[in-house]
């Protein structure tokens, strides 16, 4: 496969993963599926890393890579190939900023899920499981609050990390492409 095919695959892979990111960190915001007051929600919700860092900054490289099937870049001194090789070296620059996107969401849920979630126990509104006490029942509102927060960030952890391994994936790729030129071996000169 050539280096534009297979970076159009990333594109594809990474659109799905980012908004699926988006709407997990949205639902973050309502915690147990229930609209409750901004006072009440996590920290780290307002970190925005699934819609800042694995949402948005990840849309960049995705249509990037989307793009890159086709671009030639008009070519440069006469050489068709060279705008297709400084397109596939630029992509480089985009899959870091998708690394530095996905390592921006997968620090905020590390933080998130090593927190826990704020919620109100019987000595009042705060973070029961930051001094290591995992008594999950401590939490009295808002209803299974700790599944959600758990189960959410855990989601947007996972994304991250295959966001931030497509990426650096793209890197290798995009390396191949500025060297090696259309398709490795093949005699076609157009991306397939």
């Amino acid at each position: 496969m050539c280096p534009g095919a297979f970076a159009k695959c990333l594109g594809i892979s990474l659109l799905p993963l980012s908004v699926v990111c988006v709407l997990c960190n949205i639902l973050l915001f309502f915690p147990g599926g229930t609209p409750v007051d901004t006072k009440e929600l996590s920290e780290e919700v307002w970190y925005f890393g699934g819609i800042l860092g694995s949402g948005v900054l990840m849309l960049f490289p995705a249509l990037v890579f989307l793009g890159l099937k086709n671009n030639d870049c008009c070519g440069c001194c006469g050489n068709a190939s060279c705008g297709r090789r400084f397109a596939m070296l630029s992509s480089i620059l985009f899959a870091a900023v998708g690394v530095l996107g996905a390592g921006y969401s997968v620090v905020v849920s590390v933080l998130a899920i090593k927190r826990g979630p704020f919620c109100q126990t019987s000595e009042g509104w705060k973070y029961p499981f930051e001094n290591r006490d995992y008594l999950w029942k401590e939490c009295l509102q808002p209803l299974d609050v700790v599944h959600w927060n758990l189960s959410l960030f855990s989601v947007l952890l996972a994304l991250g990390l295959i966001q931030a391994v497509l990426c650096a994936v793209q890197v290798v790729n995009g390396l191949l492409g500025a060297l090696c030129g259309d398709c490795c071996g093949g005699s076609r000169g157009q991306y397939e």
